[in-house]
């Protein structure tokens, strides 16, 4: 179902911002990081703009080279992308025994393609919450051509501040969304608040390792090369995510970076060494091919001026992703399984 042509990627690039204002846009959304990486401060302040803005520019690259999951996966050898992705999925099913007729939540779900395999796979109502525009209306139309939209929803809404009533969902989690938030305490407190007792929250994060050293400085350009062409205000580490469970009153299943346990590395398909012809698109000449397509649409003025910009900072966060899990200092998958107690002490 994900959009595959090139007038479709260029039709796309910012989302609902006006084509005429995408420029402008991509100039804010960069000021938010700067070249040296930024102020923390100021883009969790602005978060919810930054965050907007990013997704607005980026969620048309990201469905023209990802599909409509916009995630990693441990990798198992031959298996493609899209097999390893659903298997991620539905593993995170698995881990909450979602089934018919249990009200889920999935926190910050992109354009719902997560949400769509696993309402398919365990039969759950899912409730994705999103505050992108853009991505619910492209994610809704998702939902109808798949015919999951009496199972499938979107809420507009910001993942502090939720718009639902205490004890809501019987199973809730996030995959690879929560890292946006400017406060994992908070975020996590909301999840906690909305979630039934007695039941379960999963998540995949993007975490720093403890292999990440803050005094050097290749690490810190690597972390800043991410947080920019991923649209995070920051990235905390594993401690960090477990810590704040735990004050928000979950207690801890078990937890663990599964990156460790991928017979193949996570990032493989953004390796520019590595070819494939599953996810040619994300292969160096696949990019190559992208990039000259997208410059090309730009200067017709099919594509909105700063098409390019969006291309070539998404490149550099996938040279930091690379770079980081090469070095060890960075993984998509810390996976956590937390439950909310019966009782509060």
């Amino acid at each position: 179902m994900a959009k595959s042509g090139a007038l479709d990627l260029a039709t796309g690039v910012g989302g609902k911002i006006k084509k005429e204002e995408v420029k402008l846009a991509v100039e804010k959304y960069e000021k938010y990081h700067l070249q040296t990486g930024g102020d923390d401060e100021t883009r969790k302040t602005n978060y919810s703009d930054m965050v907007n803005k990013y997704y607005d520019l980026a969620t048309s690259f990201y469905e023209f080279g990802w599909g409509e999951s916009f995630h990693f996966a441990a990798r198992w050898k031959g298996e493609s992308l899209r097999e390893s992705i659903k298997r991620h999925e539905h593993f995170l099913a698995l881990q909450l025994g979602l089934k018919r007729g249990m009200k889920v939540l999935d926190v910050g779900c992109g354009i719902g393609g997560p949400m769509r395999e696993i309402s398919r796979f365990s039969l759950a109502s899912i409730t994705g919450l999103n505050n992108n525009e853009y991505q619910i209306a492209r994610g809704t139309e998702l939902n109808r051509l798949a015919g999951l939209s009496s199972s499938c929803n979107f809420v507009k809404a910001d993942f502090m501040k939720m718009p639902f009533p205490d004890n809501t969902f019987d199973a809730i989690y996030a995959i690879e969304a929560t890292c946006h938030a400017p406060d994992a305490l908070g975020c996590y407190k909301e999840i906690y608040r909305v979630l039934k007792p007695g039941q379960c929250f999963a998540a995949y994060e993007w975490c720093l390792t403890e292999h990440y050293d803050p005094s050097n400085e290749s690490h810190k350009k690597i972390k800043a090369e991410i947080e920019i062409g991923d649209g995070l205000p920051d990235i905390r580490s594993a401690h960090q995510c477990l810590d704040a469970l735990k004050q928000a009153g979950f207690e801890i299943i078990w937890e663990k970076d599964l990156s460790l346990d991928s017979p193949l590395p996570w990032y493989l398909p953004l390796d520019t060494s590595h070819f494939s012809l599953s996810s040619f698109r994300l292969t160096a000449f696949g990019r190559f091919i992208t990039r000259t397509m997208v410059q090309t649409l730009e200067f017709l003025r099919l594509a909105p001026a700063g098409s390019m910009r969006v291309s070539s900072f998404l490149e550099k966060a996938a040279e930091g992703l690379v770079d980081g899990g090469r070095m060890e200092i960075f993984t998509p998958m810390y996976f956590f399984l937390a439950r909310k107690p019966l009782s509060e002490s």
